[in-house]
């Protein structure tokens, strides 16, 4: 239960960490949809570990396979597989932990719930699994170019660095250094941080934020499936998120109502707000403006120091990590916010084709 997400456009994920493959299963893509395989290939690169001297060195080149659900280039609107291998795996580097509890991670609560875990890389809790997130994502992404749905996320803060507000960025700048800050001086600082914290054997948080737009009015549901729900439910599946906000967010509870409300506008026959601090989404459901929201992510819960922690016997231990980690996730989980938000606006969007009857 509870490997599958969406509703028309639905996912199931299998695998894990340290397994032999990973793999996703696509349900719903209607039938002859053009599948671009690079730019599937292009999305998992840029979440795969060991691009850069501030992630992961673990060596995945994350090439992909689709063995089901494709025929001569188009979706076929059966289900697709997809399979990605695990191919650079040290498993011998979490034989030390097979009897303990890491501080933050999810050991004690997977041995708690299920009797049994896979202490190899976290198994099936490890962010390994958002390969298969960004490779569906990608055909969501694809899904969505046909409707001019725009769909860019950025890194906007790491510890206390932030960004300037996306309004005053050029988003095509994100690719333009590791961090995927598209302020390049604030980028600089980031990546400086980054280092240095690795460097101590530290780990760093910060924030995401993604921005959707050419968005139709009308996506959502005005009860139990509203938009922005679906979106925060999303992004608080990605490991080490801790918060989501969308729109004004916390900054909205200090103002009045008059500062707050977006005003209508008829802009040449076309309906717009004079701000947007709704975040384009105002009672569940889209309203053609910008959707933007923030993705809070906590520092890397494994740290290259000795901390004290307690084993399945309820002894007290010390436990000090090994293997290969990111110093801070949010350079690499640009790709993953971005895909999870091409799937819930592509499965909106899919089920908004069936709210009128044109007849």
């Amino acid at each position: 239960m509870h490997n599958s997400f969406g509703h028309l456009f639905r996912i199931t994920t299998f695998g894990e960490s340290h397994g032999s493959q990973i793999g996703v299963i696509i349900d719903g893509c209607p039938a002859g949809l053009r599948i671009n395989e690079h730019f599937i290939q292009l999305e998992l690169n840029r979440r795969r570990p060991g691009q850069s001297k501030i992630t992961s060195s673990r060596k995945e080149t994350d090439e992909f396979e689709i063995v089901s659900g494709v025929f001569d280039g188009k979706t076929t609107g059966m289900p697709i597989a997809i399979l990605i291998a695990n191919k650079d795996v040290k498993s011998k580097d979490y034989s030390h932990l097979s009897n303990s509890f890491r501080p933050s991670h999810a050991d004690y609560t997977y041995a708690t719930k299920f009797g049994i875990r896979d202490y190899r890389g976290g198994g099936r809790s490890s962010a390994r699994e958002t390969a298969l997130w960004v490779a569906a994502g990608a055909i969501a992404k694809l899904l969505l170019k046909k409707t001019r749905i725009d769909i860019r996320a950025y890194v906007s803060s790491v510890g206390d660095i932030q960004a300037p507000h996306y309004s005053g960025l050029n988003l095509k700048k994100t690719e333009s250094n590791l961090v995927r800050c598209p302020d390049e001086a604030a980028a600089q600082k980031m990546q400086t941080k980054i280092e240095a914290v690795r460097k101590s054997g530290d780990t760093l948080g910060g924030t995401i934020t993604c921005v959707v737009k050419n968005t139709p009015a009308g996506l959502g549901e005005p009860v139990f499936n509203k938009l922005h729900a679906a979106l925060g439910g999303a992004m608080l599946s990605i490991n080490a998120v801790k918060g989501f906000e969308f729109g004004s967010g916390f900054s909205g509870a200090s103002m009045k109502g008059t500062e707050h409300n977006d005003i209508f506008l008829n802009e040449k026959g076309k309906i717009k707000t004079k701000t947007n601090f709704s975040g384009g989404i105002q009672g569940g459901i889209s309203n053609g403006e910008d959707i933007y929201f923030k993705v809070a992510f906590k520092p890397v819960a494994t740290v290259m120091q000795t901390q004290q922690s307690i084993n399945e016997k309820k002894q007290k231990i010390k436990l000090k990590a090994k293997g290969r980690h990111d110093p801070c996730v949010v350079p690499r989980a640009v790709p993953i916010v971005e895909a999870l938000a091409a799937l819930v606006i592509a499965d909106f969007y899919l089920i908004n084709q069936t709210r009128k009857f044109s007849g």
